[in-house]
C-alpha cells in the first residue's frame, strides 16, 4: 500500500469521520481536517445541518489539534448531484444521491484538490476497506461491521482513486468507534448518525421534488386494471413505495409496482407478496468494474439496495435486437443481465446493483430496467 504522509480527512462533523482523523493522527500521519461545504440552508431544505456540522467538525479539529479548512463545492454539488437527482426522478427513475456524491464530489473533486494541494491521499469515515495485491491492483472490501458496511455507495471507485483513499474505521464496528470517540473525549462521540439526502438533510422528499417537478395527476390502478386512487405525478413515486399513496386504509397495503408513462398510470401491487412486485432479472447498462471486467458469465452475490442481504445471481451478456436499444444508448458489448437465483422484491430502475464475490466488490451499475 502507498503510505502517504499528508492526509486530508473529509471531516463531516459526525463521529465516524472524527474517529478516522483520530486514528490517522495516532498512526503518525500529518492530518488536515477539511469540511466540505456542499449545501447550505434554503427554502427547499430548511433542515439543512451544514452550520451545525461545520461547528462540530471545527470542535473536533481543535480537540485533535490539527489544521482545519473549509472547501466549497456547493455549485458543483448542485450541478453534478442535485440537478441529476431531479432529472432522474423526472425520467421516472429513483437515483441514489449518495453514490453520485461519492463519485462526483468526495472521491472526485475533493481528491483532485487534495492531490493538487500536495496531500498524499485522503480519508473518510466510510465503513469499508482497501487492500492491494502483489500485482499492484487495489481491492475494495466490505467493512468488518456488516451492519454498517458502506461499500454499496462506493461502487464507482476504481484503480485511479483507490490507491489514494483510506477508510480508517473500516476495520472497526460502530460500537468500537463510539467507544474510541468517548475515550478521546471527542465532541461528536454521542452525535446521532446523519439522516436524509446526502448533505441536504432530512427533507420531505415529496415536497423537495415538487420544488422543481410539476404535478401530473392520474389514476392508481392494480395489476388487474382496477382504479383504486389518484396519484399526483409518476415522478414523485418509487418502486416498492407504500407510504404517501393515500389508499389502502387498515386492510392489506398497496405498494408501487411500476409506472405506465404512456397512460400516466401508477401500477400497484396488493400486499407485499403480489407477484407483480417481484422480478427475476434486471438490466445493467455500462456496468463499472473496480479492477477489470470479469469473464462472462460469472456467479456472484448482488445487493440492489443498501443493507439488503446479499443475493445469489448470475451476471451474463445481454443480447437483444437493435430496435430494442434504439434511442436508449444501450450497447450489447457493455450491457449485462443480472439473473437472480430467487425473484427479488421491488427492483428499482435508477438504483444500483452492486456485485460481490465474498467480501470484495467487483463492480456494479445503475439498474436500467
Amino acid at each position: 500500500m502507498i503510505k502517504p504522509k499528508r492526509i486530508a480527512v473529509a471531516l463531516s462533523g459526525g463521529v465516524d469521520s472524527s474517529v478516522a482523523a483520530l486514528l490517522l493522527k495516532w498512526a503518525g500521519f500529518d492530518v488536515t481536517a477539511v469540511f466540505m461545504k456542499n449545501w447550505t440552508k434554503s427554502k427547499i431544505s430548511p433542515y439543512c445541518t451544514e452550520a451545525a456540522d461545520r461547528k462540530d467538525a471545527l470542535r473536533v479539529a481543535a480537540k485533535l489539534k490539527i489544521p482545519f479548512e473549509v472547501w466549497d463545492f456547493e455549485a458543483d454539488y448542485r450541478k453534478r448531484v442535485i440537478d441529476v437527482f431531479f432529472a432522474e426522478y423526472k425520467a421516472g427513475r429513483t437515483p441514489n444521491p449518495d453514490v453520485l456524491c461519492n463519485r462526483e464530489i468526495k472521491f472526485g473533486l475533493f481528491l483532485d484538490r487534495a492531490r493538487k494541494r500536495g496531500f498524499d491521499g485522503m480519508a473518510t469515515g466510510h465503513y469499508a476497506r482497501v487492500r492491494s495485491d502483489r500485482s499492484g491492483h487495489y481491492h475494495l472490501l466490505s467493512g468488518l461491521d456488516t451492519n454498517k458496511d458502506q461499500t454499496y455507495f462506493l461502487v464507482d471507485l476504481d484503480q485511479t482513486t483507490l490507491p489514494f483513499v483510506r477508510f480508517p474505521v473500516g476495520e472497526l464496528t460502530k460500537p468500537e468507534v463510539r467507544r474510541l470517540a468517548k475515550q478521546a473525549s471527542l465532541p461528536t462521540a454521542d452525535k446521532p448518525d446523519s439522516q436524509g439526502i446526502c448533505f441536504v438533510g432530512p427533507v420531505n422528499l415529496f415536497n423537495f421534488l415538487k420544488t422543481r417537478l410539476p404535478s401530473q395527476p392520474g389514476p392508481i390502478v392494480t395489476s388487474e386494471g382496477r382504479i383504486v386512487g389518484t396519484h399526483e405525478g409518476l415522478s414523485f413515486y418509487t418502486i416498492g413505495q407504500r407510504q404517501g399513496l393515500g389508499i389502502g386504509g387498515a386492510g392489506i397495503p398497496y405498494y408501487v409496482a411500476s409506472k405506465d408513462f404512456k397512460h400516466n398510470r401508477l401500477i400497484v401491487g396488493h400486499g407485499r407478496r403480489d407477484p407483480i412486485l417481484y422480478a427475476s432479472s434486471c438490466v445493467i447498462n455500462k456496468p463499472h468494474w473496480i479492477i477489470q471486467k470479469p469473464k462472462l458469465p460469472f456467479k456472484c452475490q448482488v445487493r440492489i439496495r443498501y443493507r439488503q442481504p446479499l443475493q445469489t445471481a448470475g451476471i451474463g451478456r445481454l443480447s437483444f435486437p437493435p430496435q430494442m436499444r434504439r434511442g436508449r444508448g444501450w450497447s450489447s458489448s457493455k450491457a449485462v443481465k443480472v439473473v437472480f437465483a430467487n425473484p427479488q422484491w421491488a427492483v428499482t430502475p435508477g438504483q444500483y446493483a452492486v456485485f460481490y464475490q465474498g467480501e470484495e466488490v467487483v463492480g456494479g451499475g445503475v439498474i436500467d430496467k
